[in-house]
């Protein structure tokens, strides 16, 4: 198992405290979900045939012609390789885009394709180089914020294509920022994009996702998901959620301002983030970012340590005005006492070598 944020049960065994007195700031999840309506009568009783309702609230609310409803992105993450095994009788050159959310990666390896991880200002060069029959990316990045322009996707999903491979683009986090998404011309042969429920309508419990691709794909891969992959509730809350305009609205315009607060907030103590309406990350060395994790978790508030690739600290959205204010103070006290560490470390460590 790779590690993610949401991780709030391995806080409390390392730093106790009862789960309610947390500031879970780990995952980049809208922290005012969607409220859920009240269910059919039969949401539980019934087999979770395929919802058309739901399939054309996502076509509407996403802009794409064809789409499959599956249970969360990671679904579709961990069955797309195996597909791609199943269409091409052997392993495939696969570049991901880095750094980026381990699972893609991992899932793509796991499968026995040859895997390369790349950062974004390289990807051009490789796809131009022929170097990759798959390419697969986060548009906005996670953790990052990295983009990529529409018009480049598009080119390399033609240059794909052409190669009788695929451009996987994941949109998770493209909610905030619909006007870089691609969904819309996933009709076409080449391109796979992947929408989730999890993050901007914060109902990551749900386990609701959609891939959007050519028809003749989306059938390969219901194909390979099997039946009643996504749960009666979870098709009900997930056409009501597609639906309310209004909320989306009202939604769009909180989480846009409260990006902006948490990046100027971090730049006020210092820290030049970067990342997306959702979330700020920024790079840090590793023992400057274990020790500023740490300090934050002895307040009660845990935030995202990344270990791996460009490593550093990554923070989503405070749930309310008391927990933008513990954030505030606890920010102070967690970098002076990680400087602190990390100076102390230092010194020792010219101590033993002489100097």
């Amino acid at each position: 198992m790779l590690e993610h944020g949401g991780n709030l049960s391995e806080a409390m065994a390392r730093y106790g405290r009862a789960p309610g007195a947390w500031l879970d700031l780990s995952t980049g999840i809208n922290p005012v979900p969607y409220p859920a309506p009240a269910l059919a009568a039969n949401a539980w009783h019934r087999l979770p045939e395929p919802s058309v309702e739901l399939a054309q609230a996502a076509c509407a609310y996403y802009g794409a012609p064809h789409m499959l409803p599956v249970a969360g992105t990671q679904a579709a993450i961990q069955a797309l390789p195996q597909l791609r095994l199943q269409r091409d009788g052997r392993p495939a050159r696969v570049l991901v885009a880095a750094p980026i959310y381990a699972e893609h990666a991992h899932c793509w390896t796991r499968a026995g394709h040859a895997v390369r991880e790349v950062p974004y200002a390289q990807l051009a060069a490789e796809v131009d180089a022929g170097n990759c029959k798959v390419l697969v990316l986060c548009n906005p990045n996670n953790p990052t914020g990295a983009l990529v322009e529409p018009a480049q996707l598009l080119r390399w999903a033609e240059t794909m294509a052409a190669r009788g491979g695929w451009l996987v683009v994941d949109e998770a986090f493209g909610d905030t920022m619909r006007e870089r998404s691609v969904a819309a011309h996933a009709g076409q042969r080449g391109l796979v994009v992947l929408r989730s429920v999890g993050k901007f309508f914060g109902l990551a419990g749900l386990r609701l996702g959609f891939v959007a691709a050519e028809p003749a794909l989306l059938d390969e891969l219901a194909d390979w998901l099997g039946p009643w992959s996504v749960s009666g509730p979870a098709q009900q809350i997930g056409t009501a959620a597609l639906r309310d305009l209004a909320w989306q609205r009202a939604t769009l315009r909180r989480l846009l301002a409260e990006g902006e607060r948490l990046r100027d907030l971090l730049a006020r103590h210092g820290i030049a983030s970067s990342g997306s309406a959702l979330y700020q990350w920024w790079p840090w060395p590793q023992a400057q970012a274990r020790q500023f994790h740490a300090a934050m978790a002895q307040q009660g508030i845990w935030v995202r340590l990344f270990t791996g690739g460009a490593g550093g600290i990554r923070i989503g959205l405070p749930p309310d005005e008391a927990g933008w204010q513990r954030l505030q103070q606890a920010l102070g006290q967690a970098l002076e006492q990680a400087l602190e560490k990390t100076l102390e470390k230092t010194l020792l460590q010219w101590s033993a070598d002489g100097r």
